[in-house]
């Protein structure tokens, strides 16, 4: 009997490993059936390093989207992964138990909270902030960039204090013995902690800024053109397919799905980067 149900369920995470895999090669062939003909048809030079977007006229260059896309991306790792690190190290090596109660459900809270919120604060609360305190109209590549920084917390935070909290206590023990303060061997353990938990966490936020929609949208600016400064518009490719798909059609539809494809290989880049960088580490 005990057998029976040891390989009913071995067969149910089975059916439940596959259902995933089969997802995803469902993604990709959709993608690719549909965005590569596309890319053909418009030709990869002119789709890839186009720097017009015109579909009225069936001029679809992506390459303000895809630089847009990597400027606000590097914008929010600038601003997240510091604090992002630093606030892991406070609550796995620094934070009192009490006050660690109180800031653990805090972040937390902050990544169950819809894109759609973080864009409504963006929009009530930074732009007006760096109109007023910085210049520009407000929607920029900086907005965008601050929103992002925020929002990929949550992520690289919970991530970070698993790795810091992993580290044997015998580093820490260790570093102590040797003279070194409480500080510098804190910094010890974070490099320990770097070789995996703490760049996994970075990956994914940074996988998470590269392929968020609403709140940019609502916040960028949304100027389909190369990006011309930090308080300039700028449009990313998510927020040029989610514009544009509920009109688009023939041709433009099919451009926006190639766009998908190009955005599904930069993500596919980072975790392939990711993998090499953990494979060295061990």
């Amino acid at each position: 009997m005990a057998k029976k149900k040891e390989k009913l369920m071995q067969g149910i995470f089975l059916i439940s490993a596959c259902a995933s895999i089969l997802a995803v090669i469902l993604i990709c062939v959709f993608l690719f059936s549909n965005g590569i003909p596309a890319i053909a048809e418009i030709g990869f030079s002119d789709f890839i390093f186009g720097q017009t977007w015109r579909p009225s006229n069936e001029i679809f260059g992506i390459f303000p989207m895809i630089v847009g896309s990597i400027y606000v991306t590097a914008g929010a790792i600038l601003v997240g992964v510091p604090i992002g690190i630093l606030t892991a190290m406070y609550m796995a090596l620094f934070c009192p138990d009490r006050l660690y109660k109180i800031l653990k459900p805090s972040v937390e809270l902050l990544a169950g909270i819809p894109s759609v919120v973080y864009g409504f604060f963006g929009l009530v609360v930074i732009v007006p902030l760096v109109r007023d305190q910085i210049g520009g109209k407000g929607y920029s590549m900086l907005t965008a960039s601050i929103l992002l920084g925020i929002m990929i917390l949550p992520t690289i935070i919970n991530v970070s204090e698993s790795a810091l909290r992993a580290v044997p206590e015998s580093y820490y023990e260790g570093g102590r013995a040797l003279g070194a303060s409480h500080e510098r061997t804190s910094f010890f353990v974070l490099l320990k902690a770097a070789k995996s938990g703490v760049l996994a966490g970075v990956i994914l936020g940074v996988g998470r800024s590269i392929g968020e929609t609403m709140a940019v949208i609502m916040v960028a600016g949304n100027q389909a053109r190369m990006p011309q400064g930090l308080l300039k518009g700028v449009r990313t490719m998510t927020a040029n397919i989610v514009m544009e798909m509920g009109y688009a059609a023939d041709l433009h539809r099919e451009a926006l799905i190639a766009t998908g494809v190009v955005l599904f290989v930069f993500i596919l880049i980072i975790n392939l980067s990711f993998s090499a960088l953990n494979r060295k580490s061990i």
